[in-house]
Protein backbone atom coordinates (compact mmCIF):
# COMPACT_ATOMS: atom_id res chain seq x y z
CA UNK A 1 0.00 0.00 0.00
CA UNK A 2 1.14 3.15 -0.66
CA UNK A 3 2.05 5.45 1.72
CA UNK A 4 -0.19 7.91 4.00
CA UNK A 5 -1.75 11.18 1.74
CA UNK A 6 -1.18 14.43 4.03
CA UNK A 7 -3.96 15.75 2.18
CA UNK A 8 -6.11 17.35 4.78
CA UNK A 9 -9.15 16.04 3.07
CA UNK A 10 -7.99 12.84 2.15
CA UNK A 11 -9.59 10.15 4.30
CA UNK A 12 -6.87 7.90 5.21
CA UNK A 13 -8.88 5.17 7.38
CA UNK A 14 -11.75 5.26 4.11
CA UNK A 15 -8.37 4.71 2.04
CA UNK A 16 -7.22 1.70 4.05
CA UNK A 17 -10.32 0.05 4.07
CA UNK A 18 -10.66 -0.01 0.40
CA UNK A 19 -7.36 -1.11 0.32
CA UNK A 20 -8.40 -4.08 1.77
CA UNK A 21 -11.45 -4.63 -0.49
CA UNK A 22 -9.19 -4.37 -3.59
CA UNK A 23 -6.71 -7.08 -2.57
CA UNK A 24 -9.10 -9.93 -3.27
CA UNK A 25 -8.72 -11.75 -6.42
CA UNK A 26 -11.20 -13.88 -8.57
CA UNK A 27 -8.95 -17.24 -7.77
CA UNK A 28 -9.17 -16.14 -3.70
CA UNK A 29 -11.10 -19.08 -1.82
CA UNK A 30 -11.19 -16.78 1.07
CA UNK A 31 -8.41 -14.65 2.68
CA UNK A 32 -6.86 -14.84 6.04
CA UNK A 33 -5.83 -11.73 8.09
CA UNK A 34 -2.16 -12.54 8.07
CA UNK A 35 -2.77 -12.52 4.07
CA UNK A 36 -4.45 -9.36 4.00
CA UNK A 37 -2.13 -7.94 6.31
CA UNK A 38 0.60 -9.42 4.02
CA UNK A 39 -0.96 -7.56 0.79
CA UNK A 40 -1.60 -4.31 2.15
CA UNK A 41 1.13 -4.06 4.07
CA UNK A 42 -1.32 -2.55 6.73
CA UNK A 43 -0.41 -3.89 10.58
CA UNK A 44 -2.40 -6.63 11.55
CA UNK A 45 -4.11 -4.89 14.32
CA UNK A 46 -5.60 -2.24 12.06
CA UNK A 47 -6.40 -5.38 9.29
CA UNK A 48 -8.58 -6.63 12.64
CA UNK A 49 -10.38 -2.84 12.99
CA UNK A 50 -10.45 -2.90 9.36
CA UNK A 51 -12.19 -6.32 8.29
CA UNK A 52 -14.56 -6.10 11.92
CA UNK A 53 -16.29 -3.02 10.07
CA UNK A 54 -16.06 -4.01 6.67
CA UNK A 55 -18.76 -7.67 7.48
CA UNK A 56 -20.88 -5.21 9.45
CA UNK A 57 -21.34 -3.17 6.63
CA UNK A 58 -21.69 -6.12 4.50
CA UNK A 59 -18.43 -5.45 2.30
CA UNK A 60 -16.93 -8.91 3.72
CA UNK A 61 -18.14 -12.11 4.82
CA UNK A 62 -17.23 -14.68 7.26
CA UNK A 63 -18.09 -17.98 9.05
CA UNK A 64 -16.45 -17.78 12.07
CA UNK A 65 -13.47 -18.51 13.89
CA UNK A 66 -11.01 -19.30 11.70
CA UNK A 67 -12.77 -19.15 8.93
CA UNK A 68 -11.11 -17.17 5.90
CA UNK A 69 -12.97 -13.90 4.65
CA UNK A 70 -14.40 -12.81 1.32
CA UNK A 71 -16.75 -10.56 -0.52
CA UNK A 72 -19.85 -10.19 1.20
CA UNK A 73 -23.15 -8.79 -0.22
CA UNK A 74 -22.45 -4.84 -0.44
CA UNK A 75 -19.31 -5.52 -2.40
CA UNK A 76 -20.71 -7.91 -5.05
CA UNK A 77 -23.95 -5.46 -5.47
CA UNK A 78 -21.47 -2.70 -5.96
CA UNK A 79 -19.47 -4.33 -8.77
CA UNK A 80 -23.02 -5.44 -10.22
CA UNK A 81 -23.99 -1.86 -10.48
CA UNK A 82 -20.19 -0.70 -11.96
CA UNK A 83 -20.19 -3.75 -14.22
CA UNK A 84 -24.01 -2.74 -16.09
CA UNK A 85 -22.49 0.85 -15.59
CA UNK A 86 -19.58 0.08 -17.80
CA UNK A 87 -21.18 -0.56 -21.23
CA UNK A 88 -18.35 -0.78 -23.89
CA UNK A 89 -17.40 -3.75 -22.26
CA UNK A 90 -20.26 -5.75 -23.40
CA UNK A 91 -20.50 -3.78 -27.05
CA UNK A 92 -16.59 -4.74 -27.36
CA UNK A 93 -16.82 -8.41 -26.08
CA UNK A 94 -17.64 -10.30 -29.29
CA UNK A 95 -15.08 -8.60 -31.09
CA UNK A 96 -12.26 -9.40 -28.40
CA UNK A 97 -13.03 -12.91 -28.13
CA UNK A 98 -13.05 -13.14 -31.94
CA UNK A 99 -9.63 -11.56 -31.86
CA UNK A 100 -8.27 -13.52 -28.91
CA UNK A 101 -9.39 -16.57 -31.28
CA UNK A 102 -7.94 -15.22 -34.73
CA UNK A 103 -4.76 -14.39 -32.96
CA UNK A 104 -4.80 -17.05 -30.56
CA UNK A 105 -3.43 -14.72 -27.68
CA UNK A 106 -5.08 -13.57 -24.18
CA UNK A 107 -6.89 -9.81 -24.91
CA UNK A 108 -8.20 -7.78 -22.24
CA UNK A 109 -8.98 -4.24 -21.14
CA UNK A 110 -7.12 -2.76 -18.18
CA UNK A 111 -7.78 0.27 -16.29
CA UNK A 112 -4.78 2.45 -14.21
CA UNK A 113 -4.92 1.79 -10.23
CA UNK A 114 -2.46 4.17 -9.04
CA UNK A 115 1.11 2.57 -9.98
CA UNK A 116 -0.51 -0.55 -11.48
CA UNK A 117 -3.53 -1.82 -13.93
CA UNK A 118 -5.80 -3.82 -12.76
CA UNK A 119 -7.44 -6.67 -15.60
CA UNK A 120 -10.97 -5.55 -15.40
CA UNK A 121 -12.20 -8.12 -18.80
CA UNK A 122 -10.25 -11.06 -20.34
CA UNK A 123 -10.92 -13.09 -23.48
CA UNK A 124 -8.99 -16.43 -23.63
CA UNK A 125 -8.25 -18.13 -27.12
CA UNK A 126 -9.90 -21.26 -27.88
CA UNK A 127 -8.20 -24.15 -28.63
CA UNK A 128 -4.79 -22.59 -28.11
CA UNK A 129 -2.20 -22.36 -24.95
CA UNK A 130 -1.57 -18.88 -23.55
CA UNK A 131 -1.01 -16.92 -20.70
CA UNK A 132 -3.87 -17.07 -18.60
CA UNK A 133 -4.39 -13.73 -16.39
CA UNK A 134 -7.89 -13.17 -14.76
CA UNK A 135 -9.75 -10.45 -14.02
CA UNK A 136 -8.44 -7.87 -10.75
CA UNK A 137 -5.15 -9.15 -11.59
CA UNK A 138 -2.59 -6.08 -11.77
CA UNK A 139 0.44 -5.43 -13.91
CA UNK A 140 3.08 -2.53 -13.64
CA UNK A 141 2.32 0.76 -15.33
CA UNK A 142 5.53 0.75 -16.34
CA UNK A 143 7.11 -1.80 -18.41
CA UNK A 144 3.88 -2.73 -19.95
CA UNK A 145 2.47 -1.97 -23.16
CA UNK A 146 -1.49 -1.19 -21.51
CA UNK A 147 0.84 1.12 -18.80
CA UNK A 148 2.32 2.54 -21.68
CA UNK A 149 -1.02 3.17 -23.76
CA UNK A 150 -2.58 4.60 -20.90
CA UNK A 151 0.20 6.88 -19.51
CA UNK A 152 1.04 8.36 -23.32
CA UNK A 153 -2.94 9.14 -23.58
CA UNK A 154 -3.01 11.10 -20.30
CA UNK A 155 -3.62 14.58 -19.76
CA UNK A 156 -0.75 16.60 -18.77
CA UNK A 157 -2.06 17.19 -15.34
CA UNK A 158 -3.30 13.82 -15.17
CA UNK A 159 0.41 12.28 -15.65
CA UNK A 160 2.02 14.75 -13.01
CA UNK A 161 -0.68 13.34 -10.29
CA UNK A 162 1.78 9.91 -10.48
CA UNK A 163 4.62 12.12 -9.76
CA UNK A 164 6.53 10.34 -12.41
CA UNK A 165 10.48 9.70 -12.55
CA UNK A 166 12.78 10.66 -15.65
CA UNK A 167 12.62 6.86 -16.56
CA UNK A 168 8.41 7.14 -16.76
CA UNK A 169 8.80 10.35 -18.88
CA UNK A 170 11.23 8.57 -21.51
CA UNK A 171 8.79 5.50 -21.28
CA UNK A 172 5.77 7.84 -21.83
CA UNK A 173 7.35 9.33 -24.85
CA UNK A 174 8.19 6.07 -26.71
CA UNK A 175 4.11 5.58 -26.22
CA UNK A 176 3.29 8.43 -27.31
CA UNK A 177 5.65 8.39 -30.33
CA UNK A 178 4.35 4.65 -31.26
CA UNK A 179 0.62 5.59 -30.96
CA UNK A 180 0.96 8.63 -33.34
CA UNK A 181 3.34 6.54 -35.87
CA UNK A 182 1.12 3.64 -35.84
CA UNK A 183 -1.94 3.79 -33.48
CA UNK A 184 -1.05 0.62 -31.08
CA UNK A 185 2.05 0.58 -27.99
CA UNK A 186 3.78 -1.88 -26.65
CA UNK A 187 7.06 -1.89 -24.26
CA UNK A 188 9.97 -2.05 -26.18
CA UNK A 189 12.70 -5.34 -25.50
CA UNK A 190 14.64 -4.18 -22.36
CA UNK A 191 11.90 -2.40 -20.74
CA UNK A 192 8.90 -4.83 -20.69
CA UNK A 193 7.95 -5.53 -16.87
CA UNK A 194 8.17 -9.27 -17.42
CA UNK A 195 10.08 -11.45 -20.24
CA UNK A 196 8.00 -14.14 -20.02
CA UNK A 197 4.96 -11.86 -21.79
CA UNK A 198 4.14 -9.58 -24.73
CA UNK A 199 2.13 -7.53 -25.47
CA UNK A 200 0.20 -4.47 -27.61
CA UNK A 201 -2.21 -2.03 -26.31
CA UNK A 202 -4.44 0.29 -27.96
CA UNK A 203 -5.60 3.30 -25.48
CA UNK A 204 -9.49 4.17 -25.65
CA UNK A 205 -11.10 7.14 -23.36
CA UNK A 206 -13.70 6.12 -20.98
CA UNK A 207 -16.20 8.76 -20.45
CA UNK A 208 -17.07 6.26 -17.25
CA UNK A 209 -13.39 6.67 -15.92
CA UNK A 210 -12.85 10.22 -17.05
CA UNK A 211 -9.16 8.55 -18.14
CA UNK A 212 -8.29 6.35 -20.92
CA UNK A 213 -8.26 2.36 -20.48
CA UNK A 214 -6.02 -0.22 -22.72
CA UNK A 215 -7.23 -3.01 -24.66
CA UNK A 216 -4.59 -5.28 -25.05
CA UNK A 217 -3.35 -8.75 -26.59
CA UNK A 218 -0.93 -10.52 -25.27
CA UNK A 219 0.81 -13.81 -25.17
CA UNK A 220 3.87 -15.61 -24.73
CA UNK A 221 7.15 -14.13 -26.80
CA UNK A 222 7.60 -17.40 -28.94
CA UNK A 223 3.75 -17.18 -29.49
CA UNK A 224 3.68 -13.00 -30.05
CA UNK A 225 7.00 -12.19 -31.79
CA UNK A 226 7.23 -8.15 -32.37
CA UNK A 227 7.33 -8.54 -36.09
CA UNK A 228 3.83 -10.33 -35.64
CA UNK A 229 2.43 -7.37 -33.25
CA UNK A 230 3.48 -4.76 -35.88
CA UNK A 231 2.16 -6.90 -39.16
CA UNK A 232 -0.80 -8.62 -37.44
CA UNK A 233 -2.31 -8.34 -33.90
CA UNK A 234 -1.85 -4.64 -33.39
CA UNK A 235 -3.46 -3.64 -36.28
CA UNK A 236 -5.97 -6.07 -35.57
CA UNK A 237 -6.76 -4.42 -32.51
CA UNK A 238 -6.10 -1.04 -33.37
CA UNK A 239 -9.17 -1.34 -35.66
CA UNK A 240 -11.46 -3.29 -32.63
CA UNK A 241 -10.81 -0.11 -30.68
CA UNK A 242 -11.35 2.29 -33.61
CA UNK A 243 -14.90 0.47 -34.65
CA UNK A 244 -15.57 0.19 -30.55
CA UNK A 245 -15.10 4.49 -31.44
CA UNK A 246 -17.65 5.02 -34.28
CA UNK A 247 -19.83 2.88 -32.22
CA UNK A 248 -20.25 4.86 -29.29
CA UNK A 249 -19.33 8.31 -30.64
CA UNK A 250 -15.93 8.75 -28.66
CA UNK A 251 -12.83 10.53 -29.95
CA UNK A 252 -9.32 8.96 -30.26
CA UNK A 253 -8.24 8.99 -26.98
CA UNK A 254 -4.91 10.32 -27.85
CA UNK A 255 -7.08 13.47 -29.28
CA UNK A 256 -8.19 14.25 -25.76
CA UNK A 257 -4.46 14.18 -24.27
CA UNK A 258 -4.24 18.22 -24.12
Amino acid sequence: MSSENADRKFANTLARGLAVLRVFRASDSGLTHAQIAERTGLPKPTVSRLTYTLCELGYLSHGGRNDRFRLGPSAIALGSVASVAVHFLDLVSDDMQQLADDTGTLTLVAVRDDAKMMLVRTWRPQNASTIWLEPGHRIPVFGSSSGMAVVASLSEERFEQLTPEPDMRRFRAEGYSQLIGQGFAYALEGTRYASTINAVSVPYFAEEFGEPVAFTSGAMPNDLSDLRIQNEVGPALREVVRGLENRTGRTPALSRRD
